[in-house]
């Protein structure tokens, strides 16, 4: 056997968003790790939309925090636009966007990554596995004393990771890997007629490691993604655009972040339609298109699709809606959002010639696809480890998933499975009831993909308990206990749930009086102090006329519910202008003098930011972390962290029966995660299952119940079968062992 030249506990093959987090994972957790990389330069490479975070996608982000991770701390130092999405909607759907500097953020990563004991950072070319074959009985499943190293051969369930071989001739031992290649896999990219070798544009692509995984026995698939052009922004004509601002008080992705960093300096991004003569462009020119010439095979992303696709797909649209984001504060580089694309080059010059405000524009960089091999998920346990090889973990594109989030949420639970099995301890499996990272994972290996796999809020069964408010309250005792979590943070963690219990308290024991009323009123500014005003008035009132003639609506609710859409937001509070200076409760809340605070929340019309006059009287303690003054007269000018706390408690008050009869339901499935299918389990001696729902499940493995219901065409009726039979053959395998 060749000596190996380094030594590691775990070993990360790829530096991109699933390999950050799952190098840093292992070595938070104490285990000597090496995070191998064809660059590190491109550490954390946004090589897409510079962007973390939007819909379902901020809630991976804040688990990933939540359990420890890293992403959310660096979007926070480097985001330059913050926006809460969904704000219009339930708080369940509410989630965290950032536009981030790009190159700002690839440093930060390196930074940190190197700051981290226990972790060496490697550039180098990882060209295959090392494996050990163990030899195992019929009875027994103790390692063989003289197991046979090997590489690539005979690849079985036998046979566990021992190490990496490096293209130079390097070997390098390890308890366990993890892959995090990203689009590297023996990656190619398309512009038009043109094609060429690539993990990304300008860098090589990952031949020799994409072989060797074919030949471990692992079954892949070939997928594809795409990227738009870059323009120059100093070329566009901004002033033919709507800007799209930041929040004037942005919500951090992570729970340690009291202020983000760029909070006061935040650029807008740009709004910009396609036009009739964009469309008959692309239209004449589709079949250049490699995806539509037939030299593509594999298939995109479903819920990003190419420009092109959008077109003939949508033939009645007229227009699609671009953005346009800066991809950082020191370069004019715009990233044109909604223009993904593989046409020729001189198609994309044309395309963006036909937007209005972008005739002169300077494209920097074409957009391009670009095809890759990945790793079927069906192959992998829950832990992120593949069923036929120990301690080799897959994370991030290779797995078949798009986007960075996707990636960082797999990388954080791939490195800490990693880091548990060289420990020796039981692995984290996260149930999908307490987190959308369990969710991605769960449908990954329970149903497979043949496209990349895209995280929707809509995939959660229980999604008003996984909100982003509360990420941290799911997860972080897990990352805790494996050792994620400081002790600074963890006291942190616990101060904030015990002042969330506080004042959860006395909010429901606290009634409104008539002097809590009448601070409430004197301290609510209206809408337009300048009665001459009247446009003003009008405009911030949602379009209405409250002036001293307008009848005065009989509550708040009537106003939001005559208010159109978009100002619904500015009605939450519970008292309108009556044409002066002054601030009149509306007879709704005078009617409920009396009632506990906790109740008056309770009602859909009453927003907490109402009652903070109040609730810093019997409760200063909570607002000692605002950053303004606690004066009456600022009564609701609060600091984003007191805020965000106020509204995670009041999303509980008020949706406390929804929440109770969620739990019901989660009980129920969480029997049915319990009942476990045991490895012996035969599916070929279950009567009365068809031979394709044995293929199936033999395919899959599934380990419970609740796991086998959820694969693609396995019936609620095959599922009762399969819960009968294992109780069956459970008493045939004791009655064999007793003979």
């Amino acid at each position: 056997m060749q000596p190996f030249n380094e030594h590691f506990d775990v070993v990360v093959v790829g530096a991109g968003h699933a390999g950050c987090e799952a190098a840093m994972a292992s070595a938070r957790m104490g285990l000597k790790t090496a995070l191998y990389t064809l660059n590190v330069d491109l550490i954390a490479q946004m090589s897409c939309n510079p962007a973390i975070g939007g819909i379902a996608k901020g809630h991976l982000v804040r688990e990933v925090d939540a359990l420890g991770g890293i992403m959310g701390e660096i979007t926070d130092a480097v985001g330059i636009q913050f926006r809460l999405l969904n704000t219009s909607r339930g708080p369940a759907v509410w989630s965290p966007r950032a536009q981030c500097d790009k190159q700002a953020y690839r440093l930060k990563m390196r930074e940190v990554l190197e700051s981290q004991p226990n972790l060496r950072i490697k550039q180098a070319e990882v060209a295959d596995v090392i494996l050990e074959r163990e030899q195992h009985s019929a009875l027994s499943t103790q390692h063989s004393a003289d197991a046979e190293v090997t590489e690539n051969r005979e690849p079985g369930t036998e046979n566990c990771i021992r190490g990496i071989l490096l293209r130079d001739g390097r070997r390098v031992s390890a308890g366990a890997v993890i892959i995090t290649t990203g689009t590297f896999l023996n990656g190619l990219i398309h512009c038009g007629e043109q094609q060429y070798p690539a993990g990304r544009s300008g860098e090589p692509n990952a031949v020799l490691l994409g072989e060797s995984l074919k030949k471990l026995g692992l079954r892949g698939c070939r997928l594809k993604t795409g990227t738009p052009p870059r323009l120059d922004g100093r070329t566009i004509d901004w002033s033919k655009f709507a800007e799209q601002p930041g929040d004037a008080d942005p919500t951090p992705f992570s729970f340690r972040t009291k202020r983000v960093a760029h909070h006061d300096s935040q650029v807008p991004c740009y709004i910009a339609f396609t036009t009739e003569e964009t469309h008959r462009i692309i239209r004449e020119n589709v079949h250049r298109s490699p995806m539509y010439s037939g030299q593509i095979q594999s298939i995109g992303p479903r819920y990003c699709p190419s420009i092109e696709d959008k077109i003939v797909k949508f033939p009645d649209k007229l227009t699609h809606q671009l953005f346009l984001e800066p991809e950082g504060l020191n370069t004019h580089e715009i990233y044109l959002n909604g223009m993904s694309t593989s046409l020729p080059i001189d198609v994309q010059l044309a395309i963006l010639k036909s937007i209005p405000g972008l005739e002169d524009a300077e494209m920097m960089r074409p957009g391009y696809a670009i095809e890759y091999d990945s790793i079927d998920p069906t192959e992998l346990h829950r832990t992120l480890e593949t069923k036929k090889i120990a301690g080799l973990f897959l994370a991030g594109q290779i797995n078949g998933t798009s986007g960075y989030e996707e990636a960082a949420c797999q990388g954080i639970m791939a490195g800490i499975n990693a880091a548990l099995k060289v420990k020796a301890e039981p692995p984290l499996v996260l149930d999908r009831t307490e987190a959308y990272t369990a969710i991605l994972i769960d449908d990954l290996i329970s149903k497979g993909t043949n496209e990349p796999y895209r995280m929707f809020t809509s995939r959660a069964e229980f999604r008003l308990h996984l909100r982003i408010d509360n990420a941290d309250r799911r997860l972080t005792p897990h990352g805790r206990r494996v050792g994620l979590i400081s002790d600074e943070a963890w006291a942190e963690f616990q101060a904030k749930q015990q002042r969330l219990e506080i004042m959860r308290a006395l909010l429901e024991k606290t009634r409104l009086t008539s002097e809590m009323l009448e601070r409430i009123s004197q301290s609510h500014e209206p809408a337009a102090h300048n009665t001459g005003d009247h446009e003003t008035a009008v405009h911030e009132t949602g379009g209405h006329d409250f002036s001293r003639a307008a009848k005065l609506p009989d509550s708040i609710a009537a106003l939001a519910a005559a208010a159109p859409r978009p100002s619904r937001a500015e009605a939450q509070f519970e008292y309108v202008s009556n044409g002066t200076s002054e601030a009149v409760p509306s007879r709704s809340l005078l009617s409920t003098l009396g009632q506990p605070l906790a109740q008056l929340l309770k009602r859909p019309e009453i927003a907490i930011e109402t009652l903070v006059p109040a609730l810093r009287e019997i409760s200063s303690d909570f607002f000692t972390r605002s950053t303004s003054a606690s004066s009456a007269s600022s009564a609701v000018k609060i600091s984003s962290q007191v805020r965000n706390e106020l509204k995670s408690l009041e999303t509980e008050i008020k949706y406390a029966g929804y929440l109770d009869q969620q739990q019901r339901a989660i009980d129920r499935l969480k029997k049915a995660e319990q009942r476990r299918i045991p490895d012996w389990f035969d599916y070929r001696a279950v009567s009365g299952l068809s031979r394709e729902m044995q293929e199936k499940l033999g395919h899959v493995t599934p380990q419970t119940i609740g796991q086998a219901s959820r694969i693609p065409g396995v019936t609620p009726a095959a599922v009762s079968l399969i819960n009968v039979y294992i109780e069956i053959q459970a008493k045939r395998r004791e009655q064999a062992t007793t003979l």
